[in-house]
């Protein structure tokens, strides 16, 4: 609703109406008009929009505030169809944000909130000819700076936030700065603006919508659904000739007070809720009460107010009439907290790591689908100018999986999803459809890599194959979900090389150590040219129950691979004639098994670990660790000589019954300790490997948690500076009180944390800087009465601290999912690794989260020496290239059925690499049009991303030259383009031509849309007389 007021400000309070004795007039906003707009937003589930669309056809309407609700178009009538559009260019109905859902803020990686917008606004655009101008984002906890980015570079021009934490929205009401530009921290011009609305109370249902009286605004809910009996069905009269002023004047009354907050004397009030307008007849009862009020008011000038039922794009251009400049904010709005509950802080700080499974899972298709777009797109552009017919045809059939795997990543960007903040059932059934869809992805970019690689002699063959392009699979099985990826064991012939085929999905050329499992000792690895590349062969080790024992027919091969950008490229494993130690591994440990038979012989040099810390060292660094524990304790920087301390600790904050959950973190106050030494008592095992590659050492803590910390033996830049660790962590596993006693039992209300303890200076009250969903870094500082639950902040893929004048340090940590991370004291930063909780937080979610599985977290520790600190704080180039390694992983295939002469041994899709700081976000192939789940259309989207390296890190990256913002010049791809468009971000309308790649420019921290237009085919030669 819009409504405006008196410029007489009102501050909320908690007490009841104004005196009822008290006369209308006597209110002290009625000094200047007052501006009100209905809005009943569209949160219902999608099953319900078949039955209640022709009832809201008759009334007028509303908001839906996201695509995935619209699905029953494709199955509606036309009649139905017919009616939405209506409602839509009647401007009775607006479409707001557009995306495929309301996403999370905290949790959601750029890419994926990025495609999710593109999938609903191609949806949109395609299917209703509608481009959304307005955002409405309600429902994420808390809002990152990130949405607001992507919405102004997809044309729409104003947005609404609603979870902000309280005192945030008291400062803003005692401000009047409700409506404010949110800008950018790296925009010092203002230039990405968008106009941001920040509801003024707890949350959007209509108790809460009115004004400052929840008690009040209950009485203008006018659902009466029969059976229910809820709080508004108690209050809620309806409207009739005897009430209408009594009534029209307390609603007025809550309006003024709303009004009193925003200089503009515009309010907007939503009424509806979650799962409302289910029913036909809850259409009649709002609307007609709520007719017979906005009646009773507008036909009486003594209110000095006009209310009527709208949309957003309503109350923005009022606002807008009354307003022309407005405020600006910089920053975002995390951590979230609420306060209506216990009139005490509850800190939303919980769900940034519940559920890590997922959130890696989620990951894990994102990288997948972005490889099997790239890959598809280059593929069919390529088939379709070579006239590969049945190339043509095979990726066509399959373009259905691939929009199906967009939707279920767009599914679980969902604000309730990747949080992890459902109902275990619910969950089940997201990832269900995450993995079903990483299967399609990975088939897909096995597909698409063969037909790129395929000579001309074996693609003439291909018709004549039972399985065409069926010959490149992952190195991997994945039976379920539930279960962690299962390498694959390659049996190498005397006389006949494996292939393993790779994907470098970047635009710089990359060094990537590349593991496979193999099952013979004396193996060599040649590259694309044939030449001998340097390896290592890992052991792998079984569990006996009594120690651990190397196995004799399994190894791990480990050799560094050198990848062009954009390429296909195909390695070979050959089987050597001879044995060769000069490859194998240094093994040391502290856990052998007995031999399992007098004749056992380890096929590996090994050696027990001596007492005192322990060493691994390479030519550019020496790690130092404890050697109790096998934690790191100090780095040091071999060139330099510079020691850090850099101990890492894995501790646990005893969650608070009740308050801890899902969606809130809040240790324990009556604990006898803040944290719990969870791997106190434990009689860890340790394992080191140590080799031509690489150096690590594993160490294990029984069944819950294995951490591993590598250094490479390579000459390259940031490889060869930063170090690799690796967490395998379980709470859900078997309790065993022996191996781990230092856990409470079965792993309850545990709040599992890494911590790495340095000697940076980040200051008193410490500094650090969090990533904002990938976009740009995010400057925090520890707030120490709020405590730790309300100093812990979401990361998706960075967070670094360094010393805070001067030349100095900087450590930053980069990891492959979401978490939440700190830095409570002075050098430390920590992320949260798992949670645990058996109790509900009282938040809508009903249960505690108690469905842990074996997790996988992969990070990048990376030291680096600063000149001076930056006025805006970016990640190091190095920090990019190696957070870009760890979010977009080679795509790796084996070959399976095909000769080693049947494929080339590599194909390129750009004749150059991009400039070190550019990104290539997308390169994915729209739909046709009248089609748009089914077929794909000659056009493909690039979106390529300036990631805006620090200037003030000496780190460097071997791998890539140049700093520019442009490609550089010459750069092409290899499939013929006939068009060259710069587009808005979602491809809903066009910027302008291009004629070349080079002509376009990405300035620091933006994304710039192209889509690229491909020829037809040749027409074939006409048949012989």
């Amino acid at each position: 609703m819009l409504v405006g007021t008196a410029s007489n400000r009102w501050l909320l309070s908690e007490g009841g109406a104004c005196d009822p004795d008290a006369t209308f007039a006597q209110r002290p906003w009625l000094a200047q008009d007052l501006r009100g707009v209905l809005l009943p937003p569209d949160q219902q589930d999608p099953a319900e929009h078949d039955r209640e669309a022709t009832r809201a056809h008759q009334h007028d309407l509303h908001l839906v505030r996201d695509l995935f609700p619209l699905l029953w178009y494709e199955r509606a009538h036309p009649t139905l169809r017919q009616q939405l559009k209506d409602l839509i260019s009647s401007g009775r109905l607006e479409i707001a944000t557009g995306g495929w859902v309301m996403t999370d803020e905290a949790n959601v990686h750029l890419y994926a909130m990025m495609d999710q917008l593109i999938e609903g606004h191609q949806w949109l655009s395609n299917i209703l000819g509608v481009q959304p101008v307005s955002g409405w984002s309600v429902d994420p906890f808390g809002h990152g700076a990130a949405v607001p980015y992507l919405l102004h570079e997809s044309g729409v021009r104003a947005m609404v936030v609603q979870r902000i934490h309280y005192a945030w929205k008291q400062w803003l009401a005692e401000q009047q700065l409700g409506d404010f530009m949110w800008r950018q921290v790296w925009d010092s011009s203002g230039d990405y603006d968008i106009l941001c609305h920040n509801r003024p109370y707890d949350i959007y249902s209509i108790k809460h919508s009115c004004g400052p009286h929840p008690q009040i605004c209950l009485g203008y809910d006018f659902r009466k659904v029969p059976g229910e009996y809820t709080e508004y069905t108690i209050k809620s009269v309806p409207i009739d000739d005897h009430n209408v002023k009594k009534k029209a004047e307390l609603l007025l009354e809550q309006y003024g007070r709303t009004g009193s907050l925003y200089p503009h004397n515009v309010v907007l009030v939503p009424i509806g809720d979650d799962f409302r307008y289910d029913h036909a007849s809850e259409w009649d009862q709002q609307y007609s009460s709520y007719h017979k009020l906005l009646t009773h008011i507008n036909s009486d000038p003594r209110y000095h107010a006009t209310v009527q039922f709208g949309t957003l794009k309503d109350y923005f251009a009022e606002v807008q009439n009354r307003m022309r400049d407005y405020p600006s904010l910089q920053g975002d709005f995390f951590v979230y907290s609420d306060i209506f509950s216990e009139g005490r802080p509850a800190y939303w700080s919980g769900y940034y790591t519940t559920r890590p499974y997922w959130k890696v899972l989620d990951r894990q298709l994102e990288a997948s689908l972005r490889s099997a777009e790239i890959l598809y797109s280059w593929s069919y552009a390529w088939a379709v100018q070579e006239g590969q017919a049945r190339v043509v045809q095979l990726l066509e059939k399959d373009y259905e999986k691939l929009v199906r795997a967009r939707r279920a990543l767009a599914l679980f960007q969902h604000h309730d999803a990747i949080t992890g903040t459902s109902k275990a059932y619910v969950m089940h059934d997201y990832a269900v459809k995450l993995h079903e869809s990483l299967h399609d992805t990975l088939a897909l970019a096995g597909q698409a890599a063969e037909a790129l690689l395929l000579t001309p002699a074996a693609m003439a063959a291909l018709d004549h194959r039972a399985a065409p392009l069926h010959h490149l699979h992952p190195d991997f099985e994945r039976s379920t979900y539930e279960r962690l990826p299962h390498k694959l064991p390659l049996t190498i012939p005397r006389n006949s090389p494996r292939l393993v085929v790779m994907f470098n999905s970047l635009v710089q050329r990359r060094f990537e150590v590349v593991r496979v499992l193999v099952s013979s000792l004396d193996v060599r690895v040649t590259d694309e040219h044939g030449h001998q590349v340097p390896i290592q062969i890992n052991p792998v080790w079984n569990d006996t129950g009594n120690g651990m024992v190397i196995l004799n027919t399994q190894f791990e091969l480990l050799f560094v691979a050198d990848l062009p950008a954009l390429s296909v490229v195909t390695y070979c494993i050959h089987q050597m004639a001879h044995p060769s130690l000069e490859n194998r591994a240094s093994v040391y440990s502290n856990n052998y098994a007995p031999a399992p038979d007098p004749s056992y012989s380890p096929p590996f040099e090994t050696h027990d670990v001596l007492p005192g810390d322990i060493q691994l060292e390479s030519d550019h660094l020496k790690l130092l660790f404890d050697g109790t524990t096998g934690m790191l304790r100090s780095i040091t920087d071999k060139p330099s000589g510079r020691v850090t301390q850099a101990a890492v600790r894995y501790a646990a904050y005893p969650s608070a019954q009740f308050k801890s959950g899902a969606y809130l973190f809040k240790p324990d106050p009556n604990a006898r300790e803040p944290e719990e030494d969870v791997l106190a008592g434990a009689k860890p095992r340790l394992f080191i490997h140590s080799g031509p590659v690489a150096s690590e050492l594993s160490v294990m803590f029984g069944s819950v948690l294995m951490h591993t910390t590598r250094i490479l033996h390579v000459a390259h830049r940031p490889l060869a500076s930063a170090v690799y660790m690796e967490n395998l962590f379980n709470l859900g596993g078997r309790y065993n009180s022996t191996e781990t006693p230092g856990f409470p039992p079965h792993f309850r209300e545990t709040e599992m944390f890494m911590r790495v303890m340095t000697d940076i200076d980040n200051g008193a009250e410490p500094t650090f800087y969090t990533d904002q969903s990938g976009l740009h870094m995010q400057k925090r500082v520890r707030v120490q009465r709020i405590g730790i639950q309300g100093n812990y902040f979401p990361i998706t893929s960075a967070a670094m601290i360094e010393d805070g004048a001067g030349p100095g340090r900087r450590l930053t940590l980069l990891t492959d999912h979401a978490a939440g991370a700190a830095s409570w004291q002075q050098g430390w930063l920590e992320v949260m690794v798992e949670r645990r909780t058996f109790y509900d937080d009282a938040r809508g979610m009903g249960e505690g989260v108690t469905d842990q599985k074996r997790t996988m977290g992969r990070y990048w520790l990376l030291l680096e020496e600063t000149r001076a600190p930056e006025p805006v704080a970016r990640l190091s180039l190095a920090a990019h290239h190696l957070s870009n390694s760890l979010n977009y992983p080679v795509t790796q295939l084996i070959n399976e059925g095909l000769d080693a002469d049947q494929l080339k041994a590599a194909a390129h899709l750009i004749t150059r690499p991009l400039p070190c700081p550019l990104h290539l976000m997308t390169f994915r192939t729209l739909a046709e049009p009248q089609y748009p789940s089914l077929l794909p259309s000659r056009t493909a989207l690039m979106v390529i991303q300036n990631q805006a390296p620090s200037c003030s890190t000496s780190a460097s990256v071997a791998t890539c030259t140049g700093l520019g913002d442009s490609p550089f010049p010459g750069t092409e791809l290899t499939i013929q383009v006939s068009g060259l468009q710069r587009v808005s971000l979602t491809a809903t309308s066009s910027r302008g031509p291009l004629n070349s790649l080079p002509d376009l420019s990405v300035p620091h921290h933006n994304l710039r849309a192209v889509t690229l237009t491909f020829p037809q085919p040749p027409p074939p030669p006409p048949p012989p007389a």
